[in-house]
């Protein structure tokens, strides 16, 4: 660029040197002196800098030119070094910029031609286009630089968001897998020891005596096991089977949230940063859950109790999806019924219940049902260490009750005394 822009200084300086005498001219105006071309030869030479400061260049340009009409001339090559001025400052800089820099190059060019030469102002006022023309050219350059890169970064975006997308569905394939199959081994491996108790080991039964066989015969003596032996081994056997139990059980307990928290993580990179008007799913966001389910034509009802802000991610997306899942089962299954929402934190647990006084066939509306949302609510529940219940109630309709511990819970673990209360 440094050496494209030499070379146009060197164009704007030649045709300079070698045209402003022809082009006054060509207007009825006479050359005189060789200091009319200091003003062309300093604009032609501000170009070669143009790009990196274009401001100061146009006003170095914009200075030649006044000059160059004070002394009585008019037009001439200088007028190209000024074009290429302004349109180096439409094309770099916003329009607010340019468009003012270009109303003062336009003023000061009026000005100064008609005081330099005494030519009246219509005579003067074509001057004026060597102004509006490169900076409309510079804004239209600018524009489409702009949408083409805007173009490319969208691309780009599209490109990360599928590749993300594709990862996490990869992740969730075989990662997801592996952990559920943990699980489920390890359950396995837990009923089946849970059935299992350590037998004792029989003491061999005393060999009987016999008179008649010699003290010297070779066949070995079989010896007895002591009660103190097998006790011990007994002991032993017991330690090493509660050891497994114990394993076995945190190997469970660990895949399952661990499956839990991949199943919340890969949640939030499906949804973000592809579209950063999708909201991150959470309680947060339980008004609009409602709202939407309102406008689907159920009534419902929201009662929340306590803070809902600053839970853990996965205890914050387990509990939106009890309730999301629990009014999805009211629209298809309850008929014509209204429903109650209630979230309730305190004593370091998160309680929702959802009630429903709507009816459902009993395949579709029981806990274990054939469906998969009540079993996907459960595992969110259980994984995070708490508890779910659901089933018809006593007095018609249905309901759905989580209790998810919070232990972690930023409200009561960070804020420092004499904070805000943040439920408002």
């Amino acid at each position: 660029m440094k050496v494209l822009d030499g070379l146009l200084a060197l164009v704007l300086l030649l045709a300079g040197v070698a045209g402003t005498a022809p082009a006054s001219r060509n207007v009825g105006l006479t050359v005189t002196g060789w200091w009319v071309y200091v003003p062309v030869v300093v604009a032609a030479l501000a170009i070669v800098v143009r790009r990196r400061f274009p401001l100061p260049v146009l006003g170095v340009t914009i200075a030649a030119l006044c000059a160059y009409l004070l002394m009585g001339l008019l037009f001439g090559p200088i007028l190209f070094s000024l074009g290429f001025a302004l349109y180096t400052v439409a094309a770099h800089r916003v329009l607010r910029v340019s468009g003012a820099a270009a109303g003062v190059a336009a003023v000061l060019t009026v000005a100064c031609g008609v005081i330099g030469t005494g030519f009246d102002l219509l005579a003067v006022m074509p001057v004026t286009a060597w102004a509006v023309v490169p900076l409309a050219i510079g804004v239209t350059v600018r524009v489409t630089r702009e949408q083409t890169l805007q173009s490319r970064r969208d691309e780009l975006r599209r490109h990360a968001d599928t590749e993300r997308l594709r990862v996490a569905q990869e992740v969730h394939d075989v990662v997801g897998h592996g952990l559920a199959a943990i699980t489920m081994q390890a359950d396995i491996a837990l009923h089946v020891l849970a059935k299992r108790s350590p037998a004792p080991t029989p003491a061999s039964p005393p060999a009987p005596a016999s008179s008649s066989a010699p003290a010297s015969s070779s066949a070995p003596a079989s010896l007895p096991v002591s009660s103190a032996t097998q006790d011990r081994a007994d002991a032993a056997l017991t330690a090493a089977l509660t050891a497994a139990e114990d394993a076995l059980t945190a190997i469970s307990r660990t895949s399952r949230e661990s499956l839990d928290e991949l199943r919340a993580t890969l949640g939030a990179v499906r949804r973000g940063p592809a579209d950063d008007r999708s909201p991150v799913a959470g309680l947060a966001h339980l008004g609009a859950l409602v709202d939407r389910t309102r406008s689907a034509g159920v009534p419902v009802s929201l009662s929340i109790t306590g803070t809902i802000t600053g839970l853990q991610t996965a205890v914050d997306l387990a509990a939106y999806r009890v309730v999301q899942e629990s009014l999805t089962n009211v629209l298809r299954h309850a008929g014509s019924a209204t429903a109650a929402v209630s979230v309730e934190n305190s004593a370091g647990n998160l309680t929702i219940k959802v009630t429903d006084t709507g009816h459902g066939a009993p395949s579709t509306r029981s806990p274990h049902g054939g469906g998969h949302g009540l079993i996907g609510m459960r595992e969110r529940v259980t994984a995070l260490g708490g508890t779910m219940s659901a089933g018809p109630q006593s007095t018609g309709g249905y309901a759905v009750t989580a209790t998810i511990p919070v232990p972690h819970q930023r409200s009561a673990a960070s804020q420092e005394p004499g904070a805000a209360d943040d439920r408002g």
